[in-house]
């Protein structure tokens, strides 16, 4: 019975997911672009916790240069975000591919500290070798 039940209302419940609450505004930022500014928009966000005095220091402003950068203004930038926020499916797939795009750069990021590490520890070895060469040519010649 409450499988039943289920399998009625779940087609409601999906239905009213994707139904828009509110029209789409005459501006409104395309989905591609949207996830670019957000995707942007969390970078700069971490760079600005990470490097708080910096940032001030040279009085950056995030949504600013995002409005610059995407020649967007901060009312389309608004309407935009709350049209797609009224259709929860849309948004969750905008923010699934922010999501996606950022653990790619953490991916390519913890790859390269991997590598840069590895190439570290082989020139200490080298120069522990070399080292070793040396003292072991100087205990010869005495």
């Amino acid at each position: 019975m409450k499988k039943s039940i289920v399998c009625f209302l779940l087609p409601f419940l999906l239905w009213n997911c994707a139904e828009k609450v509110m029209e789409k505004p005459e501006n409104l930022i395309p989905k591609e672009k949207m996830v670019l500014i957000l995707h942007d928009l969390a970078i700069l966000e971490a760079a600005k916790s990470s490097f708080k005095s910096t940032w001030d220091q040279h009085g950056m402003e995030t949504m600013e240069f995002l409005y610059k950068q995407y020649g967007i203004d901060s009312v389309q930038f608004a309407q935009s975000d709350l049209y797609y926020a009224s259709v929860p499916l849309e948004y969750q797939s905008i923010y699934e591919q922010v999501d996606g795009m950022l653990e790619k750069k953490q991916k390519a990021l913890e790859d390269l500290t991997k590598q840069r590490n590895d190439s570290i520890k082989e020139v200490n070895q080298a120069m522990r070798d070399s080292l070793g060469t040396i003292k072991d040519e100087e205990s010869e010649l005495e």
